[in-house]
Formats: C-alpha cells, sequence, structure tokens
C-alpha cells in the first residue's frame, strides 16, 4: 500500500511524493533528501502524534494514518555544494598591486584619495551600506526615463551613473577603487566641491553637504511618473504644527526630508535629547488676527518611517571673527560629547497614528515571544514527565509558517548600520572617515584606502568629547517583524 503527500518546505511545496507502507521512514526521509537537499538529521517533518522519526519501522505509518493529498510540513536547511563557478585563485598567483589588499578583502573594499576627498569616501561607503540603495542603483537605466532629471540636466544622470558605477566596483573590486569619473561629475554639478586652494589643490568639504547632493541627485534622477524609489527607501515624512503665541491661530506643514538633525546644545548628553530639540521650531511669521508679525511655535512628527534612516549631528556652526583686517567667518566645530544607542527607538517621534500602529505591532510582538516561551516551557516538561518532546511541535511549525509568510510589519527600532565620522575643528579641514556593520554583525572601519575590523565598543566610543574622531551623520536600519 501506498499514499501520494504533499510536503509544505518553507515557501516551497512538494507535489506528489509517494510513501510505500512497506518502506520504514528513512527510505521516505532519504528521498525527501534527494529533493530538496535537507539532511536526514535535519529534518523535520511533522505528523499526527508529533514528528517523524528516522529510526522508527513501517509500522508507523499505519499508526500516522496518512491520506491521500494530505499536506504535511517539514523544516530543516538544505545543505547543497555547489561546485566553483571559476578557478581557484591563489594570493600569490594575483596582480602584485592586488595581494597588497588580499588580507582585508573579506571585509569589503576602500576608496582611493584623490586629493581631499576623505570626505566623499565616507559619504558613499555609508551610502554603500544602506539597505536597498544598491539594489535601485544597480537597476537604474537612464534611457528608459529620459525626462526624470528635469531642471537638473543631463550631468545628473551621470553623477548617478558614477556612484552606480562606484557602488559595483566596491562590490567586486580586489583593491581600492579610484572614484574619479565621480569626483568629477560631482563637482561639474556643484562647483563648490570644486573650491581650489594655494597651489590648486582641491580643497576639503563637508561631508553633510556631499551627502545631501548625493541623495537629491539620485532622488530627482532615479523617480518616474509611477515610483519614487529613493524617497521610499530614505525619505522620512514629517507634519509640523505651527501655533501662534498669544492667538488661537495655528496651521500644518508637510514635507520629506532625507535625514534628522541632532541640535548640540550644553544640555544634550544624547542623540535622543537632541533630536528632540531639532524637532521643536520657533518662527517669526505675520499674524491675521494680530494683523503684525508674531512669534510661532512649532513642533514637527513623523508621519512615515524609512528603511534607512540618517541623522546629522549638528556639530558645525559659523563663527564670525572680528580682526583688523574686516569681519573673517568660518565653520567652527562643537566638540561636546554626545552619545547614540545601537538600537534606536523613534516611537516618541512619531504622530499619534504611527504611534498606535507602533503599539499595535510591539504588543503583537509582546504575545508572540509569551506564547514561544510557554510552549518551550511545555516542551520541557512534557520531556521531565517522560512524555516525548514532540507534542507541541507542530503548532509550533504552524506559528513559524505563518510568520514567514506574512508581511514585514515596521517596530519602530532601528539597527546601528554606519557611522561617518569627523576629526579636526572646522567642516572644511580634518579628516573624515566611516564605520560600517556588515552583514556578518561585524564593524569594519574605512579610512580611505585602509581598512580593518573594529568592536562594538570601538563604534561606543565616538560619541566625541575631544579631538579625536566623533560621529558626524549615522545611519540606522529598520527594524521589521
Amino acid at each position: 500500500m501506498s499514499v501520494k503527500v504533499n510536503i509544505k518546505w518553507g515557501k516551497e511545496e512538494l507535489k506528489d511524493v509517494e510513501i510505500d507502507y512497506s518502506l520504514p521512514p528513512v527510505v521516505f526521509m532519504t528521498q525527501i533528501f534527494s529533493m530538496t537537499g535537507v539532511p536526514i538529521e535535519r529534518q523535520k517533518i511533522m505528523v499526527k502524534g508529533g514528528m517523524l522519526k528516522h529510526d522508527a519501522d513501517n509500522s508507523v505509518w499505519e499508526k500516522i494514518g496518512l491520506k491521500n493529498g494530505q499536506k504535511i510540513m517539514m523544516m530543516g536547511t538544505a545543505e547543497v555544494l555547489v561546485a566553483p563557478t571559476k578557478e581557484i585563485t591563489f594570493v600569490e598567483d594575483l596582480p602584485e598591486e592586488a595581494q597588497e589588499y588580499s588580507d582585508t578583502a573579506a571585509l569589503g573594499m576602500g576608496l582611493v584619495n584623490m586629493g581631499n576627498t576623505c570626505y566623499l569616501n565616507a559619504t558613499l561607503q555609508c551610502l554603500h551600506n544602506a539597505p536597498g540603495l544598491k539594489e535601485t542603483l544597480n537597476s537604474y537605466d537612464p534611457s528608459a526615463n529620459p525626462g526624470a532629471v528635469g531642471h537638473l540636466g543631463e550631468g545628473s544622470k551621470r553623477l548617478t551613473l558614477a556612484t552606480k558605477d562606484v557602488f559595483a566596483q566596491l562590490s567586486t573590486a580586489k583593491q581600492p577603487v579610484a572614484p574619479s569619473r565621480l569626483i568629477s561629475t560631482l563637482r561639474e554639478n556643484y562647483p563648490q566641491f570644486a573650491q581650489q586652494g594655494q597651489g590648486g589643490m582641491y580643497m576639503q568639504q563637508d561631508a553633510d553637504e556631499a551627502y545631501s547632493q548625493l541623495v537629491y541627485t539620485m532622488r530627482e534622477t532615479l523617480k518616474t511618473a509611477s515610483a519614487d524609489p529613493l524617497t521610499e527607501l530614505m525619505g522620512v515624512d514629517l507634519v509640523t504644527t505651527l501655533k501662534c503665541d498669544g492667538t488661537a491661530e495655528q496651521f500644518t506643514e508637510k514635507q520629506t526630508v532625507y535625514s534628522l538633525k541632532c541640535n548640540i546644545t550644553s544640555e544634550v548628553n544624547h542623540l535622543n535629547e537632541g533630536m528632540k530639540i531639532a524637532m521643536h521650531e520657533d518662527r517669526e511669521k505675520n499674524s491675521a488676527s494680530l494683523n503684525a508679525s508674531a512669534l510661532w511655535r512649532g513642533d514637527s512628527k513623523v508621519t512615515k518611517l524609512p528603511p534607512a534612516l540618517t541623522v546629522q549631528f549638528v556639530r558645525f556652526f559659523w563663527k564670525t571673527n572680528v580682526t583688523h583686517d574686516g569681519t573673517q567667518g568660518m565653520k567652527s566645530k562643537i566638540l561636546r560629547k554626545v552619545g547614540f544607542p545601537l538600537v534606536l527607538d523613534m516611537y516618541e517621534f512619531c504622530d499619534e497614528t504611527v504611534q498606535a500602529q507602533l503599539s499595535e505591532v510591539r504588543k503583537d510582538q509582546i504575545e508572540a515571544e509569551d506564547k514561544r516561551m510557554k510552549e518551550a516551557e511545555a516542551k520541557k516538561q512534557r520531556i521531565a514527565n517522560g512524555e516525548g518532546a514532540s507534542g507541541g511541535d507542530v503548532a509550533m511549525a504552524d506559528t513559524a509558517d505563518a510568520a514567514m509568510d506574512a508581511p514585514k510589519r515596521v517596530t519602530g527600532h532601528y539597527d546601528l548600520i554606519a557611522v561617518l565620522t569627523h576629526k579636526g575643528r572646522a567642516a572644511d579641514s580634518g579628516h573624515y572617515i566611516s564605520y560600517v556593520k556588515r552583514e556578518t554583525g561585524e564593524w569594519v572601519s574605512l579610512d580611505d584606502e585602509t581598512l580593518s575590523v573594529k568592536k562594538e565598543d570601538d563604534i561606543k566610543a565616538l560619541s566625541g568629547g575631544g579631538d579625536h574622531h566623533m560621529a558626524y551623520l549615522v545611519m540606522y536600519k529598520q527594524r521589521t517583524i
């Protein structure tokens, strides 16, 4: 006697798999291994009464009582050996210039400093680590949407294509990438980056300005009539409510920004505190009721959270000096120590609608965790009572399978994935480097061409308070369930 069953494995379904009742389960599991690559010892096949045992005899089939067309579920990870797609290259066979970077190639690849371009290198490495941006750029085809750039002109297309090219090289290169075309195109589009000092050498620039111009250009060039991919990835929607001081007047403004701010005062010790200050705004504006200029107090709230969230520490301000030669000014730096979290909770910065959505998700998350702990405790108790461990495995597997198929839900929590730092006293001098968190969870510093592994404590130490490297931009990745 035999039956044919359907096996659900993750998102796949194996149809009409035959089970011969005259043969033990190990034969059936060997057949599954040949179809999926999941070794027998990793197969967890849920049947009536618990989990199918590979060492059971064929009498177990009658006890289970399977029927033709019945669906059963299997959990387990495949272990497939893939043949090399290209010949293995040994270090001694690499070109001499590539051998120097063979030890750090697994960490990523650096960018060549083309002369005071560390501001751009650090910015590019952070953007390269932004979730979804590489894939979005990789699919960019300017010929498919020739009118997208509008007033920006053809130069913006070239800048976006140059960024796309650098990102592709960073993912495959065996030695540091020289972003020559990107730099020349950036200077062509935005002349402030082409400023030259004594001797004709290009001057250092502000990394935040480079970030803003690159994001702005990519947003405009990637946008189509039906989609705005960069805004979907990095845009934060804000609504600002302004109330007139002394009257009942109020109005709201909506905008999308691509980085939030952390203002730094003598009272600010942490990122959240500076963000709260930045979300408040006082503005001089005419009041119709008073028929005169009045003070309007504004507070902003987030109405949409993006997959990638950037926050800028507002460390630089314009300082005016009066000298015998006249009045001069420069960007000066606030060195104050301001800590930032490895996990950022955006709940308090959101409006009531988004907060209600996040509260529901977090409540479900807590309930799911409570359920998991109770099931684990029940399983432990069954083992202690000698009843076997598999009684609740089917329910647990069904829950896991349902969670896998459900759409992702936003929690409002963000994990730190990149930090851009500055060392020096002015934005247009000093040195910029970046720290990025790889998919493996490993932190890597990228100082132009030089890469090195860092510990989590090294990242926490980038909060400032002296003349060493301190966080200027931080990027977070949205956590979903």
